[in-house]
């Protein structure tokens, strides 16, 4: 049997056990990359994936069609992305968009009726750098993408992923910027609207028509004060006369450090002041004992990759973010 003679059933797992196993055993043969059991698991103890963030399309005799697996930091309410979309290699072709919309559909009205206000993101990762030369990974992107439109989520964003190693040269130390704390969030949020000014970052420019400036920067500044990264590694960067030329915030990830934000004021752009927040931040990091140190672009801001690439960081994959657009 197939999606399209039979209507599949769409329902997240009730819980460990068989079901379970059976959602996690699902195979397929596309070079996407998928979740392991084991993956699954060691981050299920963690409650970073749960029961009802994991969906599933169950065929007529009961086989596993497709699998959503969404994921959210440990203390998270709701899911934060779809991490794993997979359809089995016996679903056809063209029924395999249909499938994994329904599929995200569900998921998705389940999400608002325990109280998500929007759909989680959509992050396909772990794509090789030239992966639209390769005619398995546009096949498996492009159903992908036609099913998370279909679900809703329609604004695309190309993304390099970025990682620093203690094997790198540091960065060498900033020479021309003074980089101190600052306690007051509305002082930051101040330095965020500014260096936000004329921003490369897809997300920003969307946020921005959507919900104005200072939404969008305080929507910023809420979603670092959330993250495992601490408050107390923030910092603002001034020149030696104690001009604002930008900040820097040091962060993490349940896995790594980051990079986090940051970001030069319109004023003083194409100075390599960027440079030198970048390289405090990686120092920040490396003097703490970090092994690894993530980062992020959009594809387009090429300023920004090239600056990561003058630290020492290479571009370890390529991921495609889809999300939902801001109301």
């Amino acid at each position: 049997m197939t999606p399209s003679s039979v209507a599949p059933r769409l329902s997240a797992v009730p819980g460990p056990g068989a079901e379970l196993d059976q959602v996690l055993a699902l195979t397929s043969s596309e070079p996407v990359w998928r979740l392991s059991s084991d993956g699954y698991r060691a981050e299920a103890a963690q409650q970073q994936y749960r029961p009802e963030w994991t969906w599933a399309a169950w065929g007529p005799d009961g086989q596993v069609l497709a699998r959503a697996l969404w994921w959210g930091q440990s203390d998270s309410e709701h899911p934060l992305a779809l991490d794993c979309l997979a359809v089995a290699d016996g679903v056809p072709a063209g029924d395999r968009a249909p499938l994994a919309a329904a599929l995200l559909d569900a998921g998705h009205q389940a999400f608002r009726e325990a109280g998500a206000e929007a759909p989680p993101l959509y992050n396909l990762m772990k794509l090789p750098g030239a992966w639209r030369g390769d005619p398995a990974y546009v096949a498996a992107v492009a159903w992908r993408q036609a099913a998370a439109r279909r679900a809703g989520l329609g604004l695309e964003v190309e993304r390099l992923q970025f990682e620093w190693t203690p094997e790198a040269p540091l960065p060498a130390a900033p020479e021309r910027l003074v980089f101190s704390p600052e306690p007051d969030d509305e002082v930051f949020l101040e330095a965020m609207l500014r260096v936000a000014e004329g921003s490369l970052d897809a997300h920003t420019r969307e946020s921005e028509a959507a919900h104005g400036a200072e939404a969008t920067a305080r929507e910023s500044l809420q979603f670092y004060l959330d993250r495992p990264g601490k408050r107390e590694w923030w910092r603002l960067a001034h020149t030696a006369d104690g001009v604002l030329a930008g900040l820097a915030i040091p962060s993490s990830t349940p896995y790594a450090r980051n990079v986090g934000y940051l970001g030069v004021v319109p004023e003083l752009r194409g100075h390599g002041y960027v440079s030198e927040i970048l390289a405090a931040i990686t120092r920040f990091h490396a003097a703490d004992g970090a092994e690894r140190v993530t980062a992020t672009t959009d594809l387009g801001n090429h300023p920004m990759a090239a600056a990561f690439a003058r630290a020492g960081y290479r571009n370890t994959e390529v991921r495609l973010i889809l999300s939902a657009p801001a109301e």
